[in-house]
């Protein structure tokens, strides 16, 4: 239904408590209910955390390690071929956090293998020697109808975008467990829309109710649990989109999500400000997901133009 939430990651194979520290300082939560946020507004709410955001060699993982920066965190930046030489792209992430005076390092792994997971997770923890924020925004699949996946599809389809991001949540809890931290999944509309050639929607939609399911068990540790829905995020994966989805050039240019309107959102889920929402899927599309029929209005900029 959407060029997917994952596009910047497409091809690289992360709820406070109750009844605990509600302050929850591992990633800037304000005090009580009834708080005010503490720096919830101060522009760097995030300083002295740490983050991991997969996939954040482009796209959208990109524009969310860039967002996380600019409110303090310092960013483990990941790639699933990471500092390899024929893909700068995680070098050109952590360039652009530097630039913005917080630190980076960059991190290889195909979340799909668990050891490499383990190795990930080990590396972060040894160079920064925490992890307050984990953004699980890789992923990786084929452009298929189900029928037609074969198994090596199949696999890659579950072991990457379901298996690996569970290894990376059971790997990272301990790191998150120690302050409080936060979950975010980055999720997309094929979770609730099927399309015929996005057989990634089911593992989207799975996620979903893991974060649901992590939010409760894991809230005993302070760590926060919640997913981003992105609409139409026009990435490098838009020019699939326009094969697989017909018209969708037509749609009106103000449906289009930025990459940044997305980490806007998983910046406010790890915010004091968003110390309450547990367990949620926000849906950040622009309001496309309203309505079944929209005509093409005379003169309206449409997506191409």
């Amino acid at each position: 239904m959407n060029p997917m939430s994952d596009a910047g990651s497409r091809n690289d194979s992360g709820s406070g408590s109750d009844t605990g520290p509600e302050s929850d300082m591992g990633s800037g939560r304000g005090t009580g209910a009834g708080g005010s946020g503490g720096g919830a507004h101060d522009g760097a709410f995030l300083r002295g955390r740490v983050a991991l955001v997969t996939g954040s060699s482009r796209g959208i993982g990109r524009a969310i390690a860039l967002a996380l920066a600019r409110a303090g965190a310092d960013i483990a930046v990941h790639g699933r071929r990471g500092a390899d030489a024929s893909n700068p792209g995680g070098q050109e992430t952590q360039a652009a956090v530097r630039a913005l005076g917080r630190r980076a390092e960059v991190f290889q792994g195909d979340i799909a293998v668990k050891s490499d997971v383990e190795a990930l997770l080990e590396s972060v923890g040894q160079a920064f020697g925490r992890l307050d924020v984990l953004v699980l925004n890789a992923a990786r699949a084929p452009f298929k109808s189900t029928e037609r996946l074969l198994e090596r599809d199949a696999r890659q389809l579950i072991d990457t975008n379901l298996l690996g991001n569970l290894w990376c949540v059971q790997r990272a809890t301990p790191w998150l467990a120690k302050q409080g931290g936060d979950i975010v999944y980055i999720s997309s509309l094929g979770s609730r829309f099927m399309n015929p050639d996005y057989p990634l929607g089911v593992m989207k939609a799975a996620m979903e109710a893991l974060v649901r399911q992590w939010a409760e068990e894991l809230a005993p540790k302070g760590i926060r649990s919640n997913a981003v829905c992105a609409g139409l995020v026009k990435t490098d994966a838009f020019k699939t989109m326009r094969l697989l989805w017909p018209g969708i050039e037509h749609l009106p240019a103000d449906l289009v999500v930025a990459p940044e309107e997305v980490a806007d959102v998983v910046l406010f889920l790890t915010s004091p400000g968003a110390r309450a929402i547990r367990g949620q899927t926000l849906v950040v599309d622009r309001g496309l997901s309203n309505r079944l029929i929209r005509p093409v209005l005379p003169g309206s900029a449409a997506l191409g133009e």
